[in-house]
C-alpha cells in the first residue's frame, strides 16, 4: 500500500476540484488575516518623522495620554487612553532643561490659532525661530504689545513695519504693533499651511498668555553645544527633569509631539488589526475549518474503503495531514498576495479620509505574513483530524455504512459546546439589555460571537429544524419542490455545511452596517429635536470671540448661546473592567436658562438652571455608565488631562445627538488649545443680521452637516462588514458549489430515472432558495438578538433598519445562493444530456 503522503499527492492530483473548495477557503482565510495583522502592525509601529523639530535634537513634552491602571504585581495592566487635546507642561522648565551638560538653549515652544482680518492664522512663540529656521525679512523681532507677520498674514491685513493690527486671541480683541515681517521655514511653513491662511510670531513672555496658558508650553525644544550628540544631550535632559512628569523624546519620536493625530491613528489601526482583526480571525478560521472538514467528509466513503482494504486508523490520519501540509501552505502564500493588497488599500482610504496622518507609512514584514500562513495551516490540521478521526477510528464495515447514510445526530461533547454557547449567548443578551452606552455595546459582540458558535456546533440539528419548517411551504409546491424538502431533511449535515457561511455573512454584515444606521438615525432625530435655535452659524477655523454678545445686539434676537465642542475623558467600570470613556462635550457660553431657549436637550431629572463653574450636565447613557447621578461628583479628565470633579446638577436624554457633557465654557478655559467657539446658536433675528459672524444655517441644514461628520464612522462599519461578510459570502458560494459537485452521482440517477434537466434544476434552485432563506433568517436573528438590547442601551430607540438595505442583503443571498448552485449543476448535467 502506498505511504499516506504519495496517497495525498495522488488524491490532489488526480481529484483536484476535491481540493479547490479547500485551497480558496483557506486562501481567504490567510488574506484577511494577513491584510488585519499588517495594520495592526502598522498600529504598533506606527511613527512619523519630525518636522517643525527636524533641527531639535531633544524635545520635551507632557504625557498625551491617561492610564487605567488594573491588577497588581505581575498582574498589573496600564492601559492608555490618548488625551482629545494636548497636555502642556510648565515653561519654566526650559530653564532646568538649558542647565544640562550639552544644552545650548533651551526654547518654551507655543502653537496656538488667532483670528485676523483675513481669517484665521497659526501663532508661534518668536524664540521657535532658532530651530525652525524663521528669519526677519524686514524690521525686528516683537517686544511685548508687537507682533511679526509672514508675508500671507501681512498681505491679508495689508500691514506692514509699524503698522497696527487688530487680532483676536484666547485674551481676547485687541491692537498689536507689526515689528517685523517675516520668512517662516521649509517644514514650519508647509505645517502651518495645512490649516491657517499664514503665521505670526509674537514675543515669548507674551505668547502664553495670549495662548490662554499661562506659565505653560506645548513643548521645550533643546538645542546642543556644538560636539553634543542627541542621545547623550536626552540623557542629561533626563536627569535634569526628573521627577517633574515630562517626556523626553529623540529620534523619530519627535514627531508624535508636533502630529497631534498620531496617538488617535495608532487607536484606530489597532481597533482594525486588532480587534476587528480577532473577530476577522475567528471567523475565518471557523469557516476555513468548516470547509476542511467538509471536503474530508465528502470523502468519508474513500477513508472507509481504505480501511477495508487494510490501512491502519495511523496512516488514514496521516494521509489527512499530508493533505493538509500539501495544501495549506500553498494556499496561506497564495492568500498573502491579495492580502498585502487590501491592506494598502485599507491604510490608503484611512489617510485619504485624516484618520491616519499622511506621512505614517505602512509597515510589512514576515511577520503577519507568517502567522497567516501558520494559522491556516493549523486550521486545516485541526479541521481534518476532528473530520477524519471517527472515519479512521471505527471498523471499516461500520466506517462504510456510515459513508452511505448520513448520522443522525451530533457528538455529545459538540452538542454540549453548541448548548453551552447558545445559553451563554442568551445570557449576554440579557446582560446587554441591562446596560448602557459601552457596555451594551461590548456585551453585544459576545452576543454575536456566542450565537455564531452555537449556530455552527449545532449546525446539523439547526439545519433539521430549519428544512422541518421552511420544507412544509416546499411540500405542496410539486415534485420538484417536495423532492427538494425531502432532501434537505435527509442531508442535515450538508445542508447545515452551506447554511452556516450564510448565516456568518448576514450576522455580522446586519450588525456592522444596522449598527450604524441606527446610531445615525436616533442622532439625527435628536438633533433636529433638540436644535430649538432659529439659526445656527458655524466657523470651521472657530467664530468671533465676541460673537455671543454681537448675536445677542442683532434686531430681534431673544438669545444667543455660544457652544465649544471638546471632549472629556469619563472613567467607567471597576476592576479588570475599568476602562476611560470618550464623551463629548459642549461648553456653553451663557447661562443655563438661555441655553434651554435654543436647546432642547430633553432633561430627566435636576435643571440645568444650576450648570455653572463646579457643575455640568449629562446624558443618561453616561450616568448609567458611570453609575452616577444627580448630586453625585463625577471624577473626568478636562480634555488636556487635567482631572475635575464636577457635580452632577442635571441627566438628559439626547446625548447622541447633541453632546454627552454639557458644562460652563470657563470650565474649559486653559484646558483646550482653540479658544473660539465652535457653534452659535439664536432665537429670534434673521440670517442676515448674523452672516457676518459666519455660515448660518437652520437646525435641519446643521442635522445634515453632523450627518456629515461621522462619514468616516459609517464608511469604517461599512468596509468591515464589506470585507467580513463578503469573506463569509464567498466561503457561501465556495461550500454551495462544493456541494453540488459532491452530488454529481446524484444527480445523474435522478436523470436515469426519468427526471427531465427542467425538474433537477429547479429542485436544486428550490433548495437554494431555502438554504438562503434559512441563513438570512437565523442570522437577522443572531443580529437582531444583538442590536435590540444594544440600541436599547445606546440610542433608548429600536434598531434602524433602512427596508432598501435590507432589501439588497436579501437579494444578493439568494441571487449567490441561486448561482452557485446553478452553475456546476449545469456542468454536471450536461453529460447526462
Amino acid at each position: 500500500m502506498r505511504r499516506p503522503n504519495g496517497l495525498a499527492r495522488k488524491a490532489i492530483r488526480f481529484k483536484p476540484a476535491s481540493f479547490a473548495g479547500t485551497f480558496l477557503a483557506l486562501l481567504m482565510s490567510a488574506l484577511i488575516v494577513s491584510a488585519c495583522g499588517i495594520l495592526l502592525e502598522t498600529g504598533l509601529r506606527a511613527s512619523v518623522p519630525a518636522e517643525r523639530y527636524a533641527a531639535a535634537p531633544v524635545v520635551v513634552a507632557a504625557d498625551q495620554n491617561e492610564y487605567v491602571v488594573t491588577g497588581s504585581g505581575e498582574d498589573l495592566e496600564k492601559e492608555a487612553t490618548p488625551l482629545p487635546d494636548t497636555a502642556r507642561m510648565d515653561a519654566g522648565l526650559a530653564a532646568k532643561a538649558a542647565g544640562a551638560p550639552g544644552a545650548a538653549t533651551a526654547v518654551a515652544d507655543f502653537t496656538f490659532p488667532v483670528h485676523a482680518r483675513g481669517g484665521a492664522l497659526t501663532a508661534h512663540g518668536w524664540g521657535s525661530h532658532a530651530f525652525t529656521g524663521a528669519s526677519l525679512t524686514a524690521g525686528s523681532a516683537p517686544r511685548a504689545g508687537e507682533v511679526v507677520l509672514d508675508a500671507g498674514a501681512a498681505r491679508a491685513a495689508r500691514a506692514s513695519v509699524g503698522d497696527t493690527v487688530a487680532l483676536e486671541t484666547a485674551a481676547g480683541q485687541r491692537d498689536f504693533r507689526v515689528a517685523g515681517l517675516a520668512e517662516a521655514g521649509p517644514a514650519e511653513a508647509a505645517r502651518d499651511s495645512g490649516g491657517a491662511g499664514g503665521t505670526t510670531w509674537f514675543a515669548d513672555a507674551q505668547a502664553a498668555v495670549l495662548a490662554g496658558h499661562p506659565g505653560r508650553a506645548d513643548a521645550v525644544v533643546v538645542l546642543a553645544e556644538k560636539g553634543t550628540g542627541a542621545d547623550a544631550l536626552g540623557d542629561a535632559v533626563r536627569q535634569a527633569l526628573a521627577g517633574s512628569g515630562v517626556q523626553v523624546h529623540t529620534g523619530d519620536d519627535r514627531g508624535a509631539v508636533e502630529e497631534p493625530g498620531l496617538a488617535s491613528a495608532k487607536v484606530t489601526l489597532f481597533g482594525i488589526g486588532g480587534s476587528f482583526g480577532g473577530i476577522a480571525a475567528i471567523v475565518a478560521v471557523f469557516t476555513a475549518a468548516g470547509t476542511v472538514a467538509l471536503s474530508v467528509g465528502q470523502r468519508a466513503r474513500s477513508f472507509a474503503l481504505l480501511r477495508a482494504i487494510g490501512a491502519t486508523p495511523r496512516q488514514v490520519r496521516r494521509a489527512v495531514a499530508s493533505e493538509a501540509l500539501l495544501v495549506a501552505p500553498l494556499a496561506g502564500i497564495a492568500g498573502c498576495l491579495p492580502g498585502i493588497g487590501l491592506a494598502h488599500w485599507w491604510f490608503g482610504q484611512l489617510q485619504d479620509r485624516g484618520a491616519v496622518p499622511h506621512a505614517v507609512d505602512l509597515h510589512v514584514s514576515m511577520l503577519p505574513l507568517l502567522a497567516a500562513v501558520v494559522l491556516g495551516l493549523l486550521t486545516a490540521l485541526g479541521a481534518g483530524w476532528t473530520a477524519g478521526r471517527r472515519p479512521a477510528r471505527i471498523a471499516p464495515g461500520q466506517a462504510l455504512s456510515e459513508a452511505s447514510v448520513e448520522r443522525l445526530r451530533p457528538g455529545l461533547i459538540r452538542t454540549f459546546l453548541g448548548v453551552a454557547a447558545l445559553v451563554g449567548g442568551a445570557i449576554l443578551t440579557g446582560v446587554s439589555a441591562r446596560s448602557a452606552g459601552d457596555d451594551a455595546a461590548g456585551a453585544a459582540l459576545g452576543v454575536v460571537m456566542l450565537f455564531m458558535l452555537a449556530v455552527g456546533l449545532l449546525g446539523p440539528l439547526v439545519a433539521r429544524l430549519c428544512a422541518g419548517l421552511f420544507g412544509l411551504p416546499l411540500r405542496g409546491g410539486g415534485p420538484a419542490a417536495g423532492l427538494a424538502a425531502a432532501n434537505s431533511r435527509a442531508n442535515a449535515r450538508r445542508l447545515a455545511s452551506a447554511i452556516t457561511p450564510i448565516v456568518l455573512a448576514v450576522a455580522f454584515s446586519s450588525t456592522l452596517v444596522f449598527m450604524h444606521t441606527s446610531e445615525n438615525h436616533a442622532a439625527d432625530k435628536q438633533v433636529r429635536a433638540g436644535i430649538t435655535a432659529d439659526h445656527v452659524v458655524t466657523d470651521p477655523a472657530g467664530l468671533p470671540v465676541d460673537a455671543v454678545a454681537r448675536a445677542a445686539r442683532a434686531p430681534g434676537a431673544e438669545a444667543a448661546v455660544g457652544l465649544l465642542n471638546t471632549q472629556v475623558l469619563v472613567p467607567t467600570g471597576s476592576g479588570e473592567f475599568a476602562s476611560l470613556q470618550g464623551a463629548a462635550t459642549q461648553g456653553v457660553t451663557g447661562s443655563g436658562a438661555a441655553l434651554a431657549k435654543v436647546q432642547d436637550l430633553d432633561v430627566r431629572d435636576g435643571s440645568l438652571g444650576r450648570l455653572g463653574p463646579g457643575r455640568i450636565a449629562i446624558d443618561r447613557a453616561l450616568a448609567a455608565s458611570a453609575d452616577a447621578g444627580v448630586g453625585d461628583r463625577l471624577p473626568l479628565y478636562l480634555p488636556d488631562g487635567t482631572e475635575a470633579a464636577p457635580e452632577i446638577v442635571a441627566v438628559y436624554g439626547r446625548g447622541l445627538g447633541l453632546a454627552t457633557v454639557t458644562m460652563d465654557r470657563a470650565s474649559l478655559t486653559g484646558h483646550v488649545t482653540s479658544a473660539f467657539d465652535s457653534t452659535l446658536l439664536v432665537r429670534g433675528g434673521s440670517a442676515q443680521s448674523l452672516s457676518a459672524l459666519g455660515e448660518v444655517t437652520d437646525a435641519s441644514g446643521y442635522a445634515t452637516a453632523r450627518n456629515a461628520e461621522a462619514e468616516l464612522g459609517a464608511w469604517m462599519n461599512t468596509t468591515m462588514a464589506a470585507v467580513l461578510g463578503g469573506f463569509a459570502a464567498v466561503a457561501a458560494v465556495n461550500t454551495l458549489v462544493m456541494t453540488v459537485r459532491d452530488r454529481r452521482p446524484e444527480l445523474g440517477a435522478l436523470r436515469l430515472v426519468g427526471a427531465t434537466r427542467r425538474q433537477v434544476m429547479t429542485m436544486l434552485r428550490w433548495e437554494a432558495l431555502l438554504v438562503s432563506a434559512a441563513g438570512l433568517v437565523l442570522g437577522s436573528a443572531i443580529a437582531a438578538a444583538t442590536l435590540i438590547p444594544m440600541m436599547n442601551g445606546v440610542t433608548g430607540d429600536a434598531p434602524y433598519v433602512p427596508p432598501l438595505m435590507y432589501g439588497a442583503l436579501a437579494a444578493a443571498v439568494g441571487g449567490l445562493a441561486l448561482l452557485a448552485v446553478a452553475l456546476p449543476a449545469r456542468a454536471g448535467l450536461r453529460r447526462w444530456a
